[in-house]
This record gives C-alpha cells, structure tokens and sequence, in this order.
C-alpha cells in the first residue's frame, strides 16, 4: 500500500538530509519525508565528545571494507560511513573546518560548476555556523551547526601545538579565518559540552513540526521513475516494502557511497556495469559511481613514558571519575572530542596553498584499524593526509540486491604524487615529535618504528598501513561535461523532479574536513529547490 503524498521525499538522514528536512518543512505548504536507513541518534556515545572514539567501528556504521587496495598492500580497508540519524556528523570528531577560497574558486573556474565560488557559497556557510567564539566576516553566529573553542584542552595537546612552533611553523587561532596555514587548536561542533551534530542542530528543533515526518531504520532499494521524471521511493520498513511518491521533488542525500549505489540499483549508471548485473538500464550515465576521491592518511602512534594521554581513562577507576565529572559539570576528558589539535601546512616551499592536514590525538588506538602501543601504557597519535590527492576511485555494485554491501575501491596512493606528498607529511610528524615541548613525554616512538626512516622505508610505511580519513566525495560529480552527474543546480542530467545534494555532487575534494562544506551544500540546495518552486 503506497504512503500518503509528500512534496519532497529526502532520502538519507546524514548531514544534508537533515540540513535540507529542517530547511524545507519550514515552509508550511511543504510536506516533507526524511527517510535514514539507519537508527535514530539515541546512542550516549554519539552525544558525548569523546564518544567519537567507539564510533568508527560501532553498529552506527554501515561496516563497509574497500575492495583490496592495488597500491596499498592489496589490503581491505575499514571504510566507516555513519548509518544513524545525522550520518557522519553523529560519529565523527566534530572537527570544524572548511577549507580556503581556493578550493571553492577552482569548482567554479576549472571544474565547470560556475556558481559555486567561494564568494557565492560563503553566504551559506555563514547561514549554517553558529560560532560561541569568533565573530568575523569569517564566521557566523547564528546558525543551527554549533561551533565553539575546546575549553581546556588536553596537556599533550598544547604540547604539539608548542612543538609546531618549535619546529618554526606559526600558531593560527582561526583555520576559517584570513590565513590556513599553521599550528593551534580545532573548533569543535561541540556546544555546551554535547556533540552538535546536523541531527541535533538542525533536525531537532524541527523534529515538532507537523509537516516533517522523520522514519528511521528505512532502508531505501530503489527510485520510482516514470519515464524520465521521478515519482518516489521504494523502501523497507520494519520488514515490509513501502512505495512513498513526492509531488515536487524526489532528493537523495545517502552520501558518497549510498547516492550511487541507489541511482545504480534504480537503472541510473554506467549501462555495461549495469547489464553485467541484469539490471535494466533506464540511463547509461558513466559518472555515475566514478570520480570518488577521499583523504588518505598516515598514522604516526608513539608511546609515552607516563600516563599523560587520555588512554589513562580506559583504567574502570579512571573512567568512573571522568564518567561524574561529565556528568555533574559536562567538563573533564569525556568533554574531549580527542582530535584536539590541528595543523595545516606545505609538503614542499613550491606549495602556495597549505596542503598537507594533521590531526593530533591525545590518546592511541581511538579509531578502527590503527595500532596501540603496548598492554598498559599510554600513547598518542599524529595522523596526516595530502588534501588534494590526484588518485580516482570508484563505487560499484557487488549484486543488484540493495542488502548486499557495494564495491567501493577508492585507489588509495593509486597517483604517485600522492604517495610522495604523504611521505613528505610523515618525515615532518617524525620531527614534529621530536621536538622538546613533546619529546620529554615521548618513550618511543611505536609507528613507524625507529628501525624505518630512509623515504623507500617510508614508502613501504605508507602503502602498508595508510587508511580513510572518513571524507569520500565526487561520485555523482557536479559540472558541465559529459561525465558530471548533476548540474550546477544540483539536478539529475537528464531527468525531472530529481537532485543528489550531498558531498558525492563535490567535484573534487577541499582542503579540509567534510562536514561543514556538506552543510554548505545543503544549505544552497534548500535555496535552490525553494528558489526554484517559487519560480512555478
């Protein structure tokens, strides 16, 4: 039995779902259906800023691997991608950047998507930032997506950011501001000690509204076209299918890795993939699940002489204290989203613009896949990544039964320079750690160990341990050729009633985290789709 009429149907309750939910139901002659494959954001880990350590490889994602990385030791690498209401910003490590006028810059003059400069998206950054801190042409305080500085952070913490200047790279207090590049600390979507995530800042407020229908563990299988016009979806809830159609406009927002896999399932990709598969081909779209680009970084784990770190709290008695101090003051280290402090910086003098992105962790072992240090000491992590890697990826079908998980090969370190540029990231955490402000907590470092340190050895490193940085982008590309996906307004090319709106429209990735630029995204979309139902 089909579900009553909506005017817009959302499908995906990541970040963009529920940027674009909030947006559109408050228009009060919309009707609007949110569905999230997922859970709703129930858990106290995701709401906890420490919480994001036991995300990564927690039932809140969907447990994908890639498929065997050719220039990565032939590994199958864990691929965390959010299955819960709020998506990657329910699970991540709140980290608030965005990137430079640059990134936007190039979208619009070398990448066909005119429309799309930093002075044309910069409006709906500001609409989506609500800064507790800073309050500049730079930052908006106003806006749903919570921001605000670490109140105190870790001692290790200032220890890195000491150790950068040591090291003769400058402090930034702003990494959204004038100047990227240099050492100091992350802005946090951390408000009042709770993780602010798009779930909670933009949906909450709207979850009331009569007019929004929210349902979770709705598992979408495919898009109903009629002819070349979308209708609705298809979708599994609570162990039956359901058919739901919108009147207006049908929006997948499933992210880098659902979008396509959905379009595909629904006869929308490249037609040879398609027919190999026995599914009939409604449009043979090569850019479709191709183009998937993502941040590939390289661990640097050390182990300390004392128990300084935050791996002191996974100790029950160290635990319980931090567990009241939480919970009676919202403070201590359960307060600590553990991706404390951050640097942008240059992989060579050639580089005019920062493009190399470190991530200091106070604590070891706090995402899938990383090695610790040993049984009862503490340790810290460094992580680095190239933020403009030039390898292509792909997400294809492994069946055409939407249950069965897709094939995702993001071709890690597939491009030479970006293996060189990743090197070149690592020799400067190795100096960084050795720097007086960190060296005096240092015991050894653990990964890599001392035994590898000529650039083959690092080489070698690198391709045997590097892993996702959670940020896949670019696989229903945006632009104005014949392998882009959507148009510059976000429309599927060819069809009607139908706009992917979500990171796997960037053409190519920014200098940055994710998050905040898919808020951006979704915040253009809403003016898009309302712009243009006010032009009927």
């Amino acid at each position: 039995m089909p579900d009553p009429g909506y005017s817009h149907i959302i499908v995906g309750g990541g970040t963009a779902g529920c940027v674009l939910a909030a947006r559109l139901s408050e228009g009060a002659t919309n009707r609007v259906l949110l569905l999230e494959a997922g859970s709703s954001d129930w858990h106290p880990y995701i709401h906890m800023p420490v919480g994001f350590a036991k995300m990564t490889g927690s039932g809140m994602t969907w447990g994908y691997h890639t498929e065997p990385q050719k220039h990565a030791g032939d590994r199958r690498i864990p691929y965390a991608q959010g299955r819960v209401l709020g998506g990657g910003s329910s699970i991540n490590a709140e980290v608030f950047t965005r990137g430079v006028p640059q990134d936007y810059d190039r979208w619009a003059n070398e990448e066909g998507c005119t429309g799309w400069s930093f002075r044309d998206v910069q409006p709906y950054f500001l609409r989506s930032e609500g800064n507790t801190a800073l309050a500049d042409k730079w930052h908006g305080t106003d806006g749903p997506l919570g921001v605000s500085n670490i109140a105190n952070p870790q001692p290790l913490t200032r220890a890195f950011v000491m150790a950068c200047q040591q090291y003769g790279i400058p402090y930034n207090h702003d990494f959204n501001g004038a100047a990227q590049q240099g050492a100091g600390y992350y802005q946090l979507n951390v408000v009042d000690g709770r993780r602010c995530s798009a779930a909670r800042g933009y949906l909450g407020p709207a979850r009331h509204r009569p007019n929004l229908t929210v349902l979770t563990r709705a598992m979408s299988m495919r898009l109903i076209i009629d002819g070349y016009r979308a209708k609705g979806v298809e979708y599994l809830h609570k162990g039956r299918v359901h058919t739901a159609y919108a009147d207006c406009e049908l929006i997948v927002t499933a992210g880098a890795v659902g979008s396509p896999k959905l379009l595909m399932l629904s006869g929308i990709g490249p037609g040879d993939h398609l027919r190999s598969l026995g599914i009939d081909v409604r449009a043979d779209i090569a850019g479709v699940g191709a183009n998937l680009s993502d941040h590939v970084n390289i661990d640097l784990v050390a182990e300390l002489h004392g128990h300084e770190s935050l791996d002191r709290y996974n100790k029950p008695h160290w635990a319980a204290w931090a567990g009241l101090q939480y919970a009676l003051f919202r403070t201590g280290p359960v307060a600590s989203n553990v991706v404390e402090g951050g640097l942008f910086w240059y992989s060579g003098a050639d580089r005019t613009t920062p493009d190399l992105q470190y991530h200091f962790l106070a604590g070891a072992s706090a995402e899938e896949g990383v090695g610790g240090v040993a049984r009862g000491r503490s340790g810290i992590t460094l992580n680095c990544y190239g933020l403009r890697p030039k390898a292509r990826g792909t997400v294809r079908l492994s069946s055409p039964d939407p249950h069965q998980p897709p094939l995702i090969d993001p071709n890690f370190m597939g491009h030479p320079d970006d293996l060189e540029t990743t090197v070149r990231g690592l020799k400067m955490s190795l100096a960084i750690m050795a720097q007086p402000a960190l060296a005096k907590y240092v015991r050894r470092v653990v990964l890599p160990d001392e035994s590898l340190r000529s650039d083959a050895e690092l080489r070698d490193f690198v391709t045997s341990h590097c892993r996702t940085s959670y940020h896949p982008v670019g696989t229903c590309r945006m632009g104005s050729d014949e392998m882009s996906v959507v148009d510059t307004d976000l429309k599927l090319r060819g069809f009607e009633g139908l706009r992917i709106c979500d990171s796997s429209v960037f053409p190519s990735l920014v200098g940055s985290n994710t998050n905040a630029p898919t808020a951006m995204l979704a915040e253009r979309a809403s003016h898009l789709i309302i712009q243009g139902a006010r032009a009927f």
